[in-house]
């Protein structure tokens, strides 16, 4: 109706500045995409970058490096040193996304049930899988433990690792031997990390040969003992 009280002039200059609103709109959305996509693309390259510099002192600390530096971390992940410290404030943070990259790695096999149904039978599983995570763990503790007394979060993530492990030990032994301080320390001692980076770094024995010792030596603790 009202299009028809108006001359022909003036439905022409309503329909253009319909038309104009309407492409108006249009380039807007494609303007909106196009920044999506450019604000995704950043992302996704600045997620990239971050992970080329986790796996990169994940590599150089895997070689026998036990603390790189940041700019053999940047060089190792082809990044710029300023890149390495836009995504990590400083090495700490940086020793943060490699021990959540670690534990991501070896934390589905520590929570595995136990397929034995003795609890002698659970505590050789224990050790053969504790042999098995400090062997896959073994550079990257070592650069942890190596680091921690400079660093507040790598002080507290070893007493969390060392009181978790506790507590699996702990939650598979019968009461009594949980009761006996004494042999509980010496099992928490043989089955510690310090234990089998001795075996295999200082005395050069191979896994295999490690994991045997501990095992005869754990048996030989628990052999005797009335539950």
């Amino acid at each position: 109706m009202y299009l028809q009280r108006v001359d022909r002039s003036d439905r022409i200059l309503i329909r253009n500045e319909i038309l104009m609103t309407s492409e108006t709109q249009e380039v807007v959305v494609q303007i909106g995409s196009i920044v999506d996509k450019e604000t995704d693309g950043r992302r996704q390259r600045s997620e990239r970058s971050r992970d080329q510099i986790i796996a990169a002192v994940l590599d150089l600390i895997g070689e026998g490096d036990f603390a790189p530096s940041a700019a053999r971390v940047a060089n190792r992940a082809r990044v710029g040193l300023r890149t390495v410290f836009r995504h990590f404030e400083d090495m700490d943070s940086l020793y943060r996304g490699m021990t959540e990259r670690v534990e991501a790695r070896v934390m589905p096999r520590v929570a595995e049930p136990y397929a034995g149904t003795s609890w002698q039978a659970v505590l050789r599983e224990h050790v053969s899988r504790r042999a098995e995570v400090f062997e896959v763990i073994f550079p990257y503790r070592i650069a942890a433990n190596l680091r921690r007394f400079h660093s507040r979060f790598l002080m507290e993530d070893y007493h969390k690792i060392t009181s978790l492990e506790s507590a699996a030990l702990s939650a598979i032994l019968p009461a009594g031997i949980r009761s006996d301080a004494m042999l509980f320390a010496a099992l928490e001692l043989l089955l510690g990390f310090q234990s089998w980076r001795r075996l295999r770094q200082d005395q050069g024995f191979s896994a295999a040969q490690a994991e045997a010792v501990i095992q005869q030596a754990v048996e030989k603790l628990v052999r005797d003992v009335s539950v």
